[in-house]
């Protein structure tokens, strides 16, 4: 074997050598240390060791050695304030569903819709089930009425007469009055229902002929 490849068998072998050794040192040498920073109050407090009360706070990290920052971590946030995150995160969750759910429809309508007419049609049943709910309230609250305004008649003609009102009488009244109370509150509902259903009907329709890069209908 010549002198320069000896020399260098001799090199390699004394450098594994101290590959074990090196590894230990590494593994013994202590962590770098960090400086900690972080308010309590209005006090700003620093320190090489952070208390069990600071775990949860906002801090800043340094280098010990160099001063140089080296990481932030964010105050642990309440119970309170992680359900108020979570449902922030489910909001959002359902606002992106509602976004490819209206381009989804947005896309089914271009393809399914030939024309306007076509498209009105979708709100057939549900115009006609407003419709008939609203008829059928107004019937019913203009029934009650009738019925109320009869047997106050008759309970007054008693109290005229200086007889007392029986108490079934009584009891009708306030039934009646009470019935009349939610007829007029479900009237009112559907009524309102049916005005938003007209609002839906035109944006829907708005959004359409945007899609289809036509004018507004002459009709609307």
């Amino acid at each position: 074997m010549s002198r320069i490849a000896t020399t260098i068998l001799i090199g390699l072998l004394l450098a594994v050598s101290t590959l074990p050794a090196q590894a230990q040192r590494g593994k013994n040498e202590p962590k770098a240390k960090k400086l900690y920073c972080w308010n309590k109050g209005a006090e700003r407090i620093c320190s090489d060791a952070l208390p069990q009360e600071a775990v949860n706070s906002a801090r800043e990290e340094f280098s010990a050695a160099s001063g140089l920052r080296r990481g932030e971590v964010e105050r642990t946030l309440t119970e309170e304030e992680r359900a108020e995150a979570a449902v922030v995160a489910a909001q959002r969750q359902l606002d992106l569903a509602a976004e490819q759910t209206r381009q989804r429809t947005e896309q089914a309508m271009l393809s399914t819709y030939e024309s306007e007419d076509d498209l009105r049609r979708v709100f057939t049943e549900r115009t006609g089930i407003l419709d008939n709910n609203v008829q059928t309230a107004r019937y019913n609250v203009a029934s009650l009425r009738e019925a109320l305004v009869s047997l106050l008649g008759t309970a007054g003609d008693r109290e005229l007469a200086g007889k007392p009102v029986a108490e079934k009488q009584a009891r009708s009244i306030q039934q009646r009055h009470s019935e009349l109370v939610t007829q007029r509150r479900m009237q009112a509902s559907f009524e309102a229902q049916r005005k938003a259903l007209d609002v839906e009907i035109e944006e829907t329709l708005q959004r359409y002929r945007l899609l289809k890069g036509v004018g507004t209908d002459p009709r609307a």
